[in-house]
């Protein structure tokens, strides 16, 4: 092969790799996949069409690892509908993931035991792989958010001067946490922490609106959405708090204090398709259905 030839391919294998990591990094943008789990979600619980629902979210984790929302549960909505329908949906080795989408959640493993018997995994192994789980934290995040979270309520935020202080040395722990860890999600950092702390980020963020970090955790935390780390209402809750309560204008999320506070619902939905949230009404339907004995 002469030099030339050599030359051509090289170039050709160059343009073929990046069009496959331009390719890669589209995928990688969770916002897209959050959208599209809304679709989703409302073709299966609106339009009930549970069939094409499955085949719909098969096709989305084709590209993207799964998550396992909060009052949505697609990933537990895929696998049970492929059970249902006697679809193969990847058995135990899908079954694994899962345990580790709700090993955070105390106790919530054992509503999936029937399932999980069914393909073979019995509650030892379960408990196993969630204790397991638990030992692949990042102990010196845990260790650290558990001093910040009982921080955080310190006199339950009746001292201004304890709540500041607390405030900056917290707003501190977050950007280094950035820095050094990347988001504190909860699979690095589980949601008991020592002592049994609850640990949800959301009311830390929500206390960053009038921290000088506060730019800063905003441009940082919509990177963590687009990775998948930061989950969209943490960050809304935090930025729509801002907005009410330091510069005094009209929230762009609706998700702080309630829904009934929003006034213009067209532009705020628009807003919400920017960071993947259900719009208003498919949020609050999914929060009434949650509540329900």
């Amino acid at each position: 092969m002469n030099r030339n030839l050599i030359l051509i391919y090289i170039r050709y294998l160059f343009v073929i790799i990046l069009i496959f990591l331009s390719c890669k990094s589209k995928t990688n943008n969770y916002i897209v996949y959050y959208n599209k789990v809304n679709e989703i979600d409302s073709l299966y619980r609106i339009a009930n069409q549970p069939k094409e629902a499955l085949k719909q979210y098969r096709k989305l984790f084709r590209k993207y690892t799964p998550k396992n929302q909060d009052r949505i549960e697609e990933y537990e909505t895929y696998i049970q509908l492929a059970d249902q329908q006697q679809k193969n949906f990847g058995g135990k080795k899908s079954l694994y993931h899962l345990i580790s989408l709700i090993a955070p959640y105390e106790g919530s493993y054992k509503n999936y035991f029937a399932l999980f018997q069914k393909y073979g995994i019995d509650s030892t192994e379960v408990k196993q792989r969630i204790a397991d789980w638990k030992k692949g934290l990042n102990k010196q995040l845990v260790d650290s958010f558990s001093i910040a979270f009982v921080r955080d309520q310190a006199e339950g935020r009746k001292n201004p001067q304890i709540m500041e202080k607390n405030d900056k040395r917290n707003a501190k722990l977050l950007k280094w946490a950035f820095e050094n860890y990347g988001y504190p999600s909860i699979q690095k950092i589980g949601l008991i922490g020592n002592n049994d702390v609850f640990m949800p980020m959301h009311p830390l963020f929500s206390h960053m609106i009038d921290s000088e970090e506060y730019s800063y955790f905003k441009t940082k935390m919509l990177e963590y959405i687009k990775s998948g780390d930061c989950i969209p209402k943490d960050y809304a809750n935090m930025v729509d708090r801002h907005d009410l309560q330091i510069t005094k204008k009209e929230m762009p999320y609706g998700s702080y204090p309630s829904y009934t506070a929003v006034i213009d619902t067209a532009k705020v939905n628009r807003n919400r398709k920017t960071i993947g949230l259900p719009a208003l009404k498919r949020a609050l339907k999914n929060k009434k259905e949650l509540s329900k004995p």
